[in-house]
């Protein structure tokens, strides 16, 4: 991400990305070897500074506090081991629109370039909020580990932490300080999602879910996933990477894109390209042999991801993958979140309609 706007937040402006000062150091950590302006850098020692572009707040802020009757909130520990934690929410309200109780569980990841980001900063928390409310949704939001610290895997296997997890979750009658969560529930109706980096996340998790690597599901059911403005890329440029102009507020830049790349991917034996499997699995995997449930994708108009994202939809439908895209004009990368366009609110309560759809035909 770059620049960032969050609404009831006071106005911050942050460049997109900057070529690192070889000059500036810090505590004796040597220079910087590369830095998102306001948002990461990263010394030659390996020490990470991340910077704080978005306020955390807690899981009873805002539209989720004590009586507000738009949503519950909780943070919970999912992997004790790496320390891996998660937000959950659920609507006031159990009766789902086809008139059964119980409401469908989304497991939702953040996005950040797999580099910043957490489930507790306010513009989720405000965005899953509304999404546990308006699509009639329980919602997991995981606070993955991230990179360089973390790279790739880690993220996804933090993902697979998450359904084992929410796997126990549903096998377990305790009365325990979280069986309110558990009783609003319906573990047969599962989805992934996730926006940007956190899309991609989502689908990687959702094709080793369907590889086995979590063995037997029990009760719980992945009824599809929902991938918005997923991050992918390629050592080959597309024409929206090429020629997209982005506003000075733009959440990403090509040069930003390609930071948080060499900063995710596994960095052994020279580093990886941008061709590896978890950055293109168009060009670098076979799609037909991967076992993916449904997908949406939502992809944003002015986003330099609009024509990679599009291209994945044509090659997973070329697979035989069942794929639905909405495309949402006259915004760009992560809009629903940083809400930095006049048009974010109109455009994010139509992609919040669509995602409700999307849950409500599998469930």
């Amino acid at each position: 991400m770059g620049a960032l706007h969050v609404v009831g937040e006071p106005t911050r402006v942050i460049t997109s990305f900057q070529q690192p000062q070889a000059n500036k150091t810090n505590n004796g950590h040597g220079p910087v070897v590369e830095e998102i302006h306001g948002l990461i850098r990263v010394y030659k020692d390996g020490h990470v500074e991340r910077l704080p572009a978005i306020p955390d707040v807690p899981a009873t802020w805002g539209s989720t506090a004590q009586g507000s009757g738009v949503a519950v909130a909780r943070d919970v520990v999912v992997d004790r081991a790496t320390g891996v934690w998660a937000r959950l929410y659920a609507p006031t309200t159990t009766t789902t629109a086809t008139g059964g109780s119980g409401v469908p569980v989304v497991v939702y990841f953040h996005g950040g370039g797999f580099c910043v980001g957490s489930a507790a900063w306010s513009c989720y928390h405000e965005f899953l909020a509304h999404l546990a409310a308006r699509a009639g949704c329980a919602v997991v939001s995981v606070d993955y580990r991230l990179a360089p610290e973390h790279r790739l895997p880690a993220a996804f296997d933090d993902g697979l932490a998450a359904l084992r997890w929410l796997r126990h979750q549903a096998s377990t009658t305790a009365a325990d300080e979280l069986a309110w969560w558990r009783a609003r529930c319906r573990f047969d109706r599962v989805f992934l999602a996730g926006d940007s980096a956190g899309a991609n996340i989502a689908f990687h998790v959702a094709a080793r879910l369907g590889q086995g690597y979590l063995g037997p599901m029990g009760p719980l059911a992945v009824r599809g996933a929902v991938l918005i403005q997923p991050f992918f890329g390629g050592e080959a440029r597309t024409a929206s990477e090429k020629t997209m102009a982005q506003p000075p507020r733009s959440a990403l830049t090509l040069p930003t894109s390609d930071c948080y790349w060499r900063l995710a991917l596994p960095s052994t034996a020279g580093g990886a390209t941008r061709d590896h499997p978890w950055c293109n699995p168009v060009s670098s995997a076979r799609l037909e042999t991967l076992p993916l449930p449904p997908l949406l994708v939502c992809v944003a108009e002015t986003d330099i991801l609009r024509d990679r994202n599009l291209d994945l939809c044509r090659a997973l439908r070329k697979a035989g993958k069942a794929v639905e895209q909405a495309v949402y004009g006259g915004v760009g990368h992560a809009f629903q979140v940083l809400h930095n366009s006049h048009l974010s609110q109109p455009r994010t309560q139509e992609m919040l309609a669509h995602i409700r759809a999307f849950v409500t035909a599998r469930s």
